[in-house]
Formats: structure tokens, C-alpha cells, sequence
């Protein structure tokens, strides 16, 4: 699947003197699957042993966390967790796990529960909605509701403990956990002396520094699947994050109604509005964060979370009916570099 999405560099701090010793750099390109998803990394080296060594150390960091965080894997740190609902336990959590677990909590106050890691029972309800190509039913809807709600995941920072309040609540940190390990795999290139370095998962990405010769990583924004939407345009990555999100990829159309993946923990029903969601921010958590709640909440609510970030900008393609609307946030304009794409 071709990553068509928008990113950009820090906005003011582009373009920096480059080194004599750049000139000597390679670039070399890796790709792995890891935690269910192709992730690629791209970096500017010395030679073939060095990038090879980097990147074979990034992928560990990734498996790793996957072992912690994948809801998919029933002995997974996050599964086990999930396991324990109900039951009055409060479960001590590994460092990466509470890392996760406290960020993701913090983006479900910000955005009123739009954000919401419990959302799983109902993750896996729309899953299975995808599968057979039919809705779910009000009552099992309703059911699914009942045993989710970021309030009753209680987090003790004292003892770096998790509890889950309601009996099966399951987690799923698909909105956030690639996220994280996109940051923590780019800190893994870095002590290995690569400072130029491009790392996607499923379409989010972190960069450090640009490739040599160059304003930032290269990076194009998808255009709406929909007539009338804005055309592609090109910006420059460098020593930022980009995420995104919407239902160009992951969809079920039952009925005639097109149904995204993403699933509103307050009705419990797959987003109904085609959108694009594209955020630029200073890490790929915070990034993915916002393009979650924005979908959810919608672009006026969303866009007064971009702008409480520091650092972030956003850029909205919405067709919720028969007209296309974009909507940016005022930091927006300040992302550099952007012009047509394919210029």
C-alpha cells in the first residue's frame, strides 16, 4: 500500500549547514514487518555495515514492544492486563507499558473520551462487523458500551500500577502503540550514530535530520478519495512526526452507508464521515493522538486540541455529504515547503 500522506519539519529550524562529512554518506532502505504492519526505515549512513546494525537493533526495539503492547497476542503484556478486568487487581506494568498507558490517558481528557484505549470490545465488534458485512445489533452495541470508558482504566503512579474496573474490558492500543515504537526505534538509530533517518509504520512517520542536499524527507499528502477534493501537495520532514487517519484504507460499506474503522466510544458506531485527518507534531504519539480525536470529534472541536499543542498543525479533508471541506489549524501555514505535488 503506497503511503500517501502529509508530514513536516520542525517549522522554523529547516534548513541547518551541512557537514563535510556528510558527503560520505549512503542511503540505505530496510523494510520488516512487525506488529502486523510494514515498517520502513530509511537512513543515510557510512557504509552497509553500520546502517545494517542500526536497523537490525530498531527492528528488535519494535519486536520488543510488540511482546508489551499488541492486543492481537494473548500472552502480551497488554493482553495479560486485559485479562485481569473486574477482578480488583491492580497490575504492576513494565516501563513501556505505563509510557503508553499514561499518554493515552492523557489524550482521553483532553478530548473528552474521543480518544479512549478501552475502547477494544467495540474495536472487535466492528471488526467482526467488516468481516461478515453486517451491523451490529443496537442490543450488542449496547452491550459492548457497557465495558468501555476511559475513566474506568485507574492508573497509580505511585506504584506504576493499572487497574481495569469493569469485568472484560479489553484494551487496544492501535490508535498509539506503532506510534510509540516509531519514536522509540528512531532513539535506537540514534545511539547508533545515524542522525539522518526516515521511520514509517502503516503511514506515520518520524524523521531526525534531512538528507543530505536537502530541505527535509520528502513526503506527500494523499488528496481525498472524492471529487473535489484538493489536489496532493509535497512538504518536508525533518526532526518532526506526521500521522494520519480516515477510511481511505479501512472501510465496510453496508447498506449503502461507508463505515470508517475508527469507532466513536460514545456511540459506539464506526465513523460515518470520508475524511483524511493529517497532523504534524513533535512526536509520532502526539501526532496520532490528535488525528484520532480529531476524526471523532470533528473538525471545530478538533482543531481547539491542535491548537492547545505546542508544535502541532493539522489539515482536514472531510466529505460528510455531498461537499467537500477542508479545514487547517492556524499553525498550518507555517509548515514549510509545501508546493503542488509533483513539482
Amino acid at each position: 500500500m503506497r503511503i500517501l500522506i502529509a508530514a513536516a519539519a520542525a517549522f522554523c529550524l529547516l534548513l541547518n549547514p551541512l557537514h563535510a562529512a556528510d558527503e560520505s554518506l549512503q542511503k540505505f532502505v530496510y523494510e520488516k514487518a512487525e506488529m502486523g504492519l510494514p515498517f520502513r526505515v530509511s537512513m543515510y549512513a557510512p557504509d552497509e555495515a553500520t546502517a545494517k546494525a542500526a536497523a537490525d537493533a530498531a527492528y528488535d526495539r519494535i519486536a520488543v514492544l510488540n511482546s508489551i503492547l499488541s492486543d492481537y497476542d494473548s500472552d502480551s503484556e497488554l493482553s495479560r492486563l486485559s485479562q485481569s478486568s473486574g477482578q480488583g487487581k491492580a497490575v504492576p506494568v513494565s516501563t513501556d507499558l505505563w509510557n503508553v498507558l499514561t499518554r493515552a490517558q492523557d489524550f482521553a481528557k483532553m478530548s473528552d473520551g474521543a480518544f479512549d484505549i478501552t475502547v477494544g470490545p467495540l474495536v472487535n465488534l466492528w471488526r467482526r462487523a467488516r468481516h461478515k458485512q453486517e451491523l451490529p445489533t443496537p442490543e450488542l452495541i449496547a452491550e459492548m458500551k457497557a465495558r468501555v470508558g476511559y475513566q474506568n482504566l485507574k492508573l497509580n503512579p505511585e506504584h506504576r500500577t493499572a487497574e481495569l474496573l469493569v469485568p472484560e474490558m479489553r484494551l487496544d492500543l492501535g490508535a498509539i502503540a506503532k506510534n510509540y515504537a516509531i519514536d522509540q526505534a528512531i532513539g535506537v538509530l540514534k545511539q547508533h550514530g545515524i542522525t539522518r533517518a526516515l521511520i514509517g509504520g502503516s503511514g506515520d512517520m518520524t524523521a531526525t535530520d534531512a538528507p543530505p542536499d536537502q530541505p527535509g524527507w520528502r513526503i506527500e499528502i494523499a488528496a481525498l478519495d472524492a471529487e473535489g477534493a484538493p489536489a496532493p501537495v509535497v512538504i518536508y520532514l525533518k526532526n518532526y512526526s506526521i500521522a494520519t487517519s480516515g477510511d481511505m484504507f479501512q472501510r465496510v460499506e453496508i447498506d449503502g452507508v461507508r463505515y470508517s474503522h475508527i469507532v466513536n466510544p460514545h456511540t459506539g458506531i464506526g465513523l460515518t464521515d470520508h475524511s483524511l485527518v493529517t497532523v504534524v507534531a513533535p512526536d509520532c504519539m502526539t501526532a496520532n493522538g490528535l488525528t484520532t480525536s480529531i476524526s471523532v470529534l470533528g473538525p471545530e472541536k478538533g482543531m481547539k486540541l491542535v491548537e492547545a499543542t505546542p508544535g502541532a498543525a493539522a489539515h482536514v479533508v472531510r466529505k460528510p455529504g455531498e461537499k467537500v471541506e477542508l479545514t487547517e489549524s492556524a499553525r498550518w501555514k507555517d509548515v514549510p515547503k509545501m508546493q503542488p505535488a509533483g513539482n
